[in-house]
């Protein structure tokens, strides 16, 4: 294992304090439970859209904290999900009196942890809900779920429920709109190399030369098959066609999509990756209007992509185009 690290043990904790010491002027960093919250909250009468899971998928979920997206995000450790009390202490520094909204990804973990959270929370007389995200076509059962993963839908469900709620949006309001963006949103990856997670030292599984994992999960679960290495047309293929047969996307829709890679996977190749779904999808009569490429929802070092695809209207539209000011997201 070569990472440029000190004590696996201290990976989360260290990487915690770089964090605070490159965004002082939008974030602040908790420690004990670990918290990463925006620099200003709580912010009175603002709906407080708290996300979070084990670390490792950097920058999902901290470097999204900030200005129209999160108001906090609870780092666990590597592939582990946070535990209650951390996500009890976002809630109590980021609620302003109008609620929070809490965004899940849908690990068995992750879910039963934010659900204890906001039940300690609702003690306290806050106001919390829970929206599971669910985006992951590949498989509906895996290592770490009871369902689908939650996977790049995740990052389009904080930044337009945070634009939403930058706006002034009801807490009703906010949740609505969660579960409308994960009613249209649908995802899957692949992998040619296995992550490597700290503190076991060695590879997650062994893929041969010539072989690559498809519908691949973000903590390096099983997916749906391990084939034979395809070229790029036929690797954005065998992901592009099970996301539109799912929802399904039909021609005339207009889309966002998100070519996403799975941490070590390089610019060129995700660029040459998102040039193939750009003609894919024109040739099916889908329009993208709106993009993201680039490594967002990762894991770990592994190499590997995801293709991630949002339905839009003018109302998700409009928010995904609002301002948004984070350490890996700003316009």
């Amino acid at each position: 294992m070569k990472k440029i690290i000190n004590e696996p043990a201290d990976v989360v904790a260290e990487a915690l304090r770089g964090v605070a010491a490159a965004h002082p002027e939008l974030l602040r960093v908790q420690t004990d439970p670990a918290v990463i919250v925006r620099a200003d909250a709580p912010v009175t009468g603002k709906v407080a859209v708290v996300s979070g899971g084990g670390s490792g998928h950097e920058p999902l979920h901290g470097g999204f904290v900030g200005s129209g997206m999160l108001a906090a995000a609870v780092p666990g450790a590597v592939f582990t999900s946070p535990t209650p009390d951390a996500v009890q202490a976002a809630i109590t520094a980021t609620h302003g009196g109008a609620g929070a909204l809490l965004v899940v990804k849908n690990y068995t973990g992750d879910v039963l942890n934010f659900e204890t959270a906001a039940e300690l929370a609702a003690v306290e007389d806050v106001d919390v809900r829970s929206v599971i995200v669910d985006d992951d076509v590949a498989v509906k059962d895996s290592t770490h779920t009871a369902g689908r993963r939650g996977v790049g839908g995740t990052l389009m469900v904080e930044k337009i429920v945070g634009a939403a709620a930058e706006r002034g949006a009801s807490l009703d309001e906010c949740e609505t709109l969660a579960r409308k963006v994960v009613s249209q949103v649908r995802s899957m990856g692949m992998a040619l190399t296995a992550p490597t997670v700290p503190h076991a030292g060695q590879p997650s599984f062994e893929l041969a030369p010539d072989e690559m994992e498809i519908g691949i999960g973000i903590h390096g679960e099983p997916g749906r098959a391990r084939v034979p290495m395809g070229t790029a047309d036929e690797i954005v293929a065998q992901l592009l066609d099970p996301i539109l047969e799912d929802l399904p996307f039909a021609e005339g829709d207009d889309v966002l999509l998100f070519t996403n890679s799975m941490g070590g996977t390089p610019q060129l190749e995700l660029y040459l990756a998102h040039g193939v779904a750009e003609r894919l999808l024109a040739e099916r009569g889908i329009t993208v209007r709106r993009r993201l490429v680039g490594p967002y929802v990762t894991s770990l070092e592994m190499q590997g992509m995801s293709l991630t695809l949002l339905k839009l209207d003018d109302e998700l539209t409009e928010l995904w185009d609002a301002p948004v000011h984070t350490a890996a997201l700003h316009w």
